[in-house]
């Protein structure tokens, strides 16, 4: 892009970039600016940066007033304090609305809503919120989601209803919430077996509950061998088939939840008494929404294992559906990979059989266009002319092997002292150009192959650089290479 944006400006006459276009590169590329002007610079032109800085505080300026948030005061509809969470036992409930509120965040206008009670779940402890609906007679609200303010459950809502004072229907929506439970049921088993299989020192450090997937961050020295996540997936999917019922108590002091073993979750904040949910023998601290028994769960499929920070690991999974759908799209591939290879045996011999034969190819066609190239620069050299006693060996090779065209330009070096090599070659629409220089032209003549490459450059519109004896250039060009070679014959006699 900055290639056509400079062959832009040269058929326009101009050598300053707006910085407008820079910012646009840094802005939605993330491409540095400092980095643009040494582009730039290269090629003898430059940076508008008052018009870059310029940008960059409208931009601040768009952010500051994107992230602001309008919110309206409270309208009291009844005098109730707190909001009563009633989705342990329900997922609908009949309620009413105390209190309601409008927000406007980026020019958005939503709702939001306190209850007196709730079957809705508020986001806490790493699980989402649940979503769903108040239904009134014909009028049925959507609950986008359920957030904790201030120790206010807060309901947000596309819409204001047109009767805050009437008695509603809460509905929460039973699948989501369902696929919520089974993946923060989840994360509990992932614990105790990550504790089984690792050690006592592992510890949760972080987690995401989602309806779709979870994500379990712990404390542990290094990465998970495949031997240690197969025993921790195996053990956690053995506890699902063993379907532990949920047992729930709640209202315990926290010497005593200890005393059942219960493990404290990262970033819970506890009252006096806590509620303890137990499956089996992982018993923890939690005040989340999970299933009645663990079988509901169907499977646990472990997708990730790495790390995020010093000492600390993330575990992403599935479960349910999720985890059927996870496994279907890696069998469906596996199939698909069958069928390529025409396998109806071991896919893996197939596979390796398939590398194998690329690799002998690989190494053939190597050896050909070794002798290919060999053979061409030996007619270049033949054709070589001599120049103010340089010998001077200049041509065009079609050659996909940047490194067989290096090695064998470097043989030619330093077959002589008084050779000036310059190659032309064209990979993908792109023009390359190789200039190489006999020591004793360097030292004694002061012939630099980055004076040569600077010289010709711009017939390829390119540039580029190197060091006295070695120098390369690039451009979109192909059609000047001839005109290159000509004019490093050229700078030669003139030198």
């Amino acid at each position: 892009m900055i290639e056509r944006m400079i062959a832009d400006l040269r058929k326009e006459n101009k050598n300053i970039l707006p910085g407008k276009i820079a910012f646009e590169m840094y802005d939605t590329f993330g491409f540095p600016v400092d980095l643009t002007q040494l582009i730039l610079k290269e090629n003898d032109m430059h940076l508008d940066i008052k018009g870059f800085e310029d940008e960059m505080k409208n931009q601040k300026a768009r952010s500051r007033e994107d992230a602001s948030m309008e919110t309206a005061d409270w309208t009291i509809v009844k005098d109730i304090e707190g909001t009563q969470f009633t989705g342990y036992e329900r997922t609908e409930d009949e309620v009413l609305i105390t209190k309601y509120r409008t927000v406007k965040v980026k020019g958005k206008e939503s709702c939001q809503l306190v209850l007196n009670k709730t079957p809705f779940y508020a986001e806490a402890g790493g699980q989402t919120g649940d979503t769903g609906h108040i239904i009134s007679g014909n009028e049925k609200i959507a609950i986008t989601d359920t957030i904790r303010e201030n120790n206010l459950v807060i309901h947000i809502a596309k819409k204001l209803p047109s009767d805050p004072s009437a008695v509603f229907r809460a509905t929460v929506d039973p699948e989501k919430r369902l696929m919520a439970a089974d993946n923060h049921t989840a994360t509990h088993l992932i614990h105790f077996a990550l504790r089984s299989v690792l050690g006592n020192h592992v510890e949760q450090k972080g987690s995401l509950v989602t309806p779709d997937r979870l994500r379990f961050d712990f404390s542990h020295f290094s990465k998970l061998s495949k031997e240690e996540l197969s025993k921790v997936e195996e053990l956690v999917n053995r506890m699902v088939r063993e379907n532990h019922s949920s047992k729930v108590t709640n209202g315990v002091s926290m010497e005593k939840a200890k005393s059942m073993g219960a493990m404290a979750l990262f970033g819970e904040k506890y009252g006096d008494t806590v509620r303890v949910v137990e499956f089996g023998k992982s018993v923890e601290l939690c005040g989340g929404t999970h299933v009645e028994a663990t079988g509901s769960i169907g499977m646990v499929k472990i997708v990730s294992e790495g790390a995020i920070a010093a000492g600390i690991r993330r575990i992403e999974a599935v479960t349910a559906s999720k985890a059927e759908e996870y496994i279907n799209k890696r069998l469906n591939t596996v199939d698909e990979i069958a069928s390529l290879l025409k396998s109806t045996g071991n896919i893996v011999e197939s596979v390796e059989k398939l590398i194998s034969e690329n690799s002998s190819l690989k190494k053939m066609i190597d050896k050909f266009q070794l002798q290919s190239a060999t053979l061409l620069l030996k007619n270049l050299i033949e054709k070589s002319v001599i120049i103010n006693n340089i010998r001077f060996v200049s041509g065009q090779i079609e050659t996909d092997s940047s490194d067989i065209l290096k090695n064998n330009a470097y043989q030619i070096r330093n077959s002589s002292d008084n050779t000036v090599l310059v190659i032309g070659s064209e990979t993908g629409g792109k023009a390359n150009i190789l200039v190489l220089v006999s020591d004793n032209l360097v030292k004694e003549r002061n012939i630099n192959a980055v004076s040569i490459i600077k010289e010709i450059a711009g017939e390829i519109n390119g540039g580029g650089g190197g060091q006295p004896f070695f120098a390369t250039a690039g451009g979109k060009n192909p059609a000047g290479i001839p005109g290159a070679l000509a004019k490093a014959a050229e700078f030669l006699r003139k030198s």
